[in-house]
Order: structure tokens, then C-alpha cells, then sequence
């Protein structure tokens, strides 16, 4: 696994082949998401604490929301590559490639500091975009052209998705919370 991930970071895009053929990576993508979400999360919570908010919340939300995102942008990238521009893959080979094109959001460890964070954010986005992009490419079979108009249309599609999912999570959050004030006191 620390190959792939290395493989990843130099932008092997042949290791997007190898992982979409072996059925077995599926954990390994699933801990390479893990381990993004815990590395992101870490980050967010001590931001949260450096901004006075909750640690633990903003924790388990970065958790939630980094799976949540990959389920998402997985299934609409395999749903849109397959249908609309006929390429080849299983929603599984979908999971995971796009679970190893993760990799780059590891830096969002570096998220709480001071002014570069957004920086380093928004870099390690751009680079988790591109890995992607190599993924869908190997993991679909398409062109470069079919495969920007398959990451723009999933990432569109995608975000729409996880921003109404978070609402309602977020609201399902807000309502537990004032439900717990309301019989505290």
C-alpha cells in the first residue's frame, strides 16, 4: 500500500491501473481514505481550537464528510463516465481509484496553520484534483477530453450532492443539539 501511495504523490498514473484490476485494494483504498480523514480531520480540530470552537466536532465531521465525498464522487463519476460517455468500470473499480487519488489531501493536516493553511488547502485540493482526473481517466478508459467533461460534470454533481447531504446532517446536528438544551435546564 505505501508503494501505491508513493506511486500516487509522483503521479504514476499506471498505478491507478493496477489498483482498478485488483479487487483486493478495495481496503486499501478504504484505508487510504481513513487515514486522509483522520490526517484532515487533525487538522480542522486544532483549527477549530485555535478559532475557540469544538475540537471534537469539527473532527468528526471532517470524518464523515471525507467518506461521504468519496462514496459521492465516486458513484456520480462512475454514473456519468459509464453512461454518459460510455466508458468501462464497475462502481467498485470506481471506489477504488478515486480512494487512492486521496492521497493528496493528507496535507490538510497543515490546514490549521495561520494564513498558509488555506494555501496548503487549496493546493493539496488541486493536486487531489489532478489525481483524480488520472484515475477517472485510467479507471473509466476514456480520453482526456470525455474524462475533464466526466471530472467537471462528477465534481459539480458530486459537490451538490455532499452540500445537501451536509445540510441535512448539519440541520439533523443543530436539531439534536437544541433537543438536548431544551431537557438540560
Amino acid at each position: 500500500m505505501l508503494d501505491r501511495i508513493l506511486r500516487v504523490i509522483k503521479l504514476d498514473k499506471s498505478v491507478y491501473a493496477e489498483v482498478e484490476t485488483d479487487e483486493s485494494a478495495m481496503s486499501q483504498a478504504v484505508t487510504v481514505v481513513a487515514i486522509v480523514a483522520v490526517l484532515s480531520a487533525i487538522g480542522g480540530g486544532i483549527g477549530a481550537l485555535i478559532n475557540d470552537t469544538s475540537f471534537v466536532s469539527a473532527f468528526l465531521v471532517a470524518i464523515v464528510s471525507a467518506f461521504i465525498s468519496w462514496v459521492v464522487w465516486a458513484a456520480v463519476t462512475y454514473f456519468v463516465g459509464t453512461t454518459i460517455f460510455h466508458g468501462e468500470a464497475t462502481i467498485g473499480e470506481m471506489l477504488r481509484v478515486i480512494g487512492f487519488a486521496q492521497v493528496p489531501l493528507a496535507l490538510n493536516v497543515l490546514s490549521f496553520i495561520p494564513c498558509l493553511g488555506s494555501i496548503i488547502s487549496l493546493l493539496a485540493w488541486l493536486f487531489s484534483l489532478y489525481t483524480g482526473f488520472l484515475a477517472i481517466q485510467e479507471g473509466l478508459d476514456l480520453d482526456t477530453g470525455k474524462t475533464i467533461a466526466t471530472v467537471a460534470i462528477g465534481w459539480v454533481v458530486g459537490f451538490i450532492i455532499t452540500l445537501v447531504i451536509g445540510m441535512i446532517f448539519g440541520v439533523g446536528v443543530i436539531g439534536v443539539g437544541l433537543l438536548s438544551g431544551a431537557f438540560s435546564g
